[in-house]
């Protein structure tokens, strides 16, 4: 993260404690943001100087149903915790990021989605109902059918809305705790397409590492790894792979070093030639591995990130930028190519870049396209800030001009009316109305939402004055 503020935080753990809260930001005139376990990138559930409702303590597993697979959670309970729960019934959730620390509230306020877009759409395609308390303390029970207007409007707002209080989720059967990989070596974009264009469809996961060092006929080249699920007795050994131990990292890398350190050690490298070294030798790597199959177990597969707890502490001091733009299939080549040529020209290289494979789905505020993803991670200090900034304007020109769009999660870097270039002006309209309706007094605001959308009504403008000894 690249951002920070100070605000009032609220850690309830029932819904009758967030209404109280709701009631002392009536009383202070202040606005209320809500936080799951906080890995968003950006300002997604600051709230300077107002209040913050952290929901990590609301973790409980409400219902389970082994049969069928469906289970009912609070807002906190965490991706890890939920498969740690049901993999040894032989279910899995349907869709998760590259964590397992982020929360199942956290999960539909952005929408989440995972290597396996393409197949399985975002995490709110798999959700039956969820119960949502409004600031009004009323908690209405939504789903598709009974409430479509506020289901779709509902996931991936941010917590804008309302609170989601439960979450009814449907699991995937799996028959193994592997998958089945496939690496495959590009040389530059052209053939990362072509390879995403001949294999997408026929495999449950794939997603492509870019090396964003390489220029010129070698931009784009990179590793690609297609993985899919094993089919029922596939996997001699079920009853061991489905276990949790089976499936967890080790607490050390090389048998000494613990992962809870590894950021230390990589601190060194997060620079330009270190990362242009790093970035080389994971290509050079990646050419011998080409072709290769081998299984994988799903936490190592999807949670890459979890195998370096903190590695985000390794581009300190300063912070660290991802910048993820989605564009149409068929512009897509082009802007890829337009973005990081750019980057490297201006001196900033991005150290990590990921490509994904996406399709369009019928969430309100969905940044998803027929096309692609990259995610494009860069380092910023307190010297380079305003060369930075100036960056991403001209990158988001490129975007915009692609027809792309972007993922609120991950952003720290949009202006004030950037909204309006990607999302509809019937979809603003309609979210607004939505809001108007469930939260007239516009509490529920956050930084992310003021930089996005500008000032809703702000709730002190029913008080002449605000009395902040009231909130502590």
């Amino acid at each position: 993260m690249s951002s920070n503020s100070v605000a009032y935080v609220y850690r309830p753990v029932t819904i009758d404690a967030i209404v109280e809260v709701f009631e002392v930001a009536r009383q202070c005139g202040k606005t209320v943001a809500l936080k799951g376990a906080g890995n968003s990138y950006g300002d997604a559930f600051q709230n300077a100087e107002n209040i913050v409702i952290d929901l990590s303590r609301m973790k409980r597993i409400l219902e389970f149903d082994p049969r069928n697979g469906i289970v009912k959670c609070e807002p906190g309970v965490t991706i890890q915790e939920l498969w740690h729960y049901a993999i040894g019934d032989g279910w899995w959730p349907p869709v998760v990021s590259g964590t397992s620390y982020i929360t199942l509230g956290g999960a539909l306020a952005a929408n989440i989605h995972g290597k396996n877009n393409l197949h399985e759409g975002t995490i709110g395609e798999h959700v039956l109902s969820f119960d949502l308390l409004t600031p009004n303390g009323e908690v209405i029970q939504v789903d598709r059918d009974s409430e479509p207007e506020l289901f779709f409007a509902v996931i991936g707002s941010f917590g804008l809305l309302g609170v989601i209080a439960s979450i009814t989720l449907q699991l995937k059967r799996i028959h193994s705790g592997y998958l089945d990989v496939q690496a495959i070596s590009v040389p530059n974009f052209d053939a990362a397409f072509e390879a995403f264009q001949s294999k997408a469809e026929q495999h449950d996961y794939i997603v492509a590492w870019i090396d964003a060092f390489a220029s010129g006929p070698r931009c784009g080249r990179g590793l690609i790894h297609i993985a899919d699920y094993l089919k029922e007795g596939d996997d001699a050994h079920p009853e061991e792979s489905l276990r949790v131990d089976a499936q967890k990292l080790p607490d050390t890398v090389a048998g000494w070093i613990a992962r809870s350190r590894m950021w230390k050690l990589m601190r060194p490298w997060v620079r330009p030639t270190g990362m242009r070294i790093v970035n080389w030798a994971k290509y050079t790597a990646g050419k011998r591995e080409h072709g290769k199959r081998y299984r994988q177990s799903l936490a190592a597969f999807n949670f890459l990130l979890d195998s370096a707890p903190n590695w985000k502490w390794s581009y300190r001091p300063g912070g660290l930028v991802q910048y993820q733009p989605f564009i149409p299939m068929d512009r897509a080549r082009d802007a890829f190519d337009r973005i990081i040529t750019l980057s490297q020209d201006r001196g900033f290289v991005p150290f990590l870049t990921v490509m994904k494979r996406h399709r369009p789905d019928s969430f309100l505020l969905s940044h998803a396209v027929d096309g692609f993803s990259l995610a494009l991670d860069y380092k910023v200090t307190k010297k380079n800030r305003e060369s930075f900034r100036e960056l991403i304007r001209a990158l988001d020109e490129i975007v915009f001009e692609a027809g792309g769009k972007f993922y609120f999660a991950k952003d720290s870097t949009l202006q004030r009316g950037a909204a309006k270039l990607f999302l509809d002006e019937a979809s603003i309209s309609s979210f607004m109305a939505i809001k108007q309706r469930i939260d007239p007094e516009m509490i529920l605001q956050s930084d992310l939402s003021r930089r996005i959308f500008g000032e809703f009504v702000p709730v002190s403008n029913a008080l002449e004055t605000t009395d902040e000894s009231q909130i502590l």
